[in-house]
């Protein structure tokens, strides 16, 4: 497989489409290779417009996704990002490429594991991935942006609450088929502003909060 020829086509005919247009985001997919997060098994597949199995019911999410929460989230250099699901580790890495420290947490030991190892192999010193649970927020520190890679049915009031003013928050909330992306922005001191972004569905978070069932 010809990779760069792959990597264009997947940043032109998936990603620009789906009005990703921001220069550094777009840049910022020919210089991470997206092919050293791939499970082996799946390196054929690392540009496609797909979900890749990473084992246990856990999966990558498909590139153009990637690109859009990033875009959405509108890093800067010296922002703390918190990201609940490391996954392989990819989105990882494109988040400390355009931010400052990011902590992540991963419910899955040997994702964990597997993802450290690949972002300190790519030189990502700076990211702190963490084995815990992330469904209902992780820790008291706050953070300038957070992302939820896992859906949850409904957003726990733990992650506004570890938002620093002017934060973001990136999550897919509701239960398939019907799932919104949302951006959540700490404008002022308890003040939130959400704009809903567009419908998709993606693997729920492990422990992910659900709405209370009433009983007669």
């Amino acid at each position: 497989m010809d990779l760069e020829q792959a990597r264009f086509n997947m940043v032109e005919q998936q990603i620009r489409p789906w009005d990703v247009l921001d220069p550094a985001v777009l840049d910022l997919l020919y210089t991470v290779r997206r092919e050293d997060f791939v499970p082996l098994a799946y390196r054929e597949l690392a540009f496609a417009d797909v979900e890749i199995p990473l084992g246990g019911g856990e999966a990558m999410w498909p590139p153009r996704l990637e690109a859009r929460v990033l875009q959405e989230l509108d890093l800067t250099g010296g922002d703390s990002v918190l990201e609940i699901g490391t996954g392989s580790g990819y989105l990882t890495a494109l988040l400390a490429s355009l931010a400052g420290p990011v902590t992540s947490v991963e419910i899955r030991p040997d994702l964990a594991r597997d993802a450290a190892a690949k972002l300190r192999r790519a030189g990502f010193d700076q990211v702190d991935v963490r084995t815990g649970d992330g469904a209902r927020g992780f820790g008291s520190d706050t953070y300038d942006a957070i992302v939820l890679t896992g859906s949850t049915p409904e957003l726990d009031d733990a992650f506004r609450r570890q938002l620093k003013p002017g934060g973001r928050l990136f999550a897919i909330v509701g239960n398939e088929p019907a799932m919104t992306a949302r951006i959540v922005r700490l404008d002022a001191p308890g003040a939130f502003v959400e704009t809903s972004l567009f419908e998709t569905v993606v693997r729920p978070l492990v422990n992910a909060p659900a709405p209370a069932r009433f009983r007669f």
